[in-house]
């Protein structure tokens, strides 16, 4: 798969620097599979939640949250956000 963008990693990473490992062992990771299905993601990151057409995937031991839109025939993930726990809790990231 192909990770998009990554420049929302970094943007966010700026605010939480801690974030910055996590999320780029989570982008690492999703470039070495080829998911065709959503159970295929599920196989790689069996936390990973399906909202509407987005994925959210737990990263960091559950601190942060990457929520995802992922293209199967493309074999693309596009990062819509990265969020912390909080952040994706208070749900804003859904209008």
């Amino acid at each position: 798969m192909r990770v998009i963008s990554r420049r929302a990693i970094r943007t966010f990473a700026e605010r939480y620097p801690d974030a910055l490992e996590p999320l780029l062992h989570w982008a690492n990771a999703t470039e070495t599979v080829d998911w065709g299905t959503p159970g295929d993601v599920r196989r790689t990151f069996n936390s990973a939640d399906f909202v509407g057409d987005l994925t959210v995937f737990d990263v960091g031991g559950n601190k942060y949250r990457v929520v995802a839109f992922v293209h199967y025939r493309r074999r693309i993930v596009y990062i819509k956000f990265a969020l912390t726990y909080r952040e994706y809790d208070k749900g804003a990231w859904k209008r």
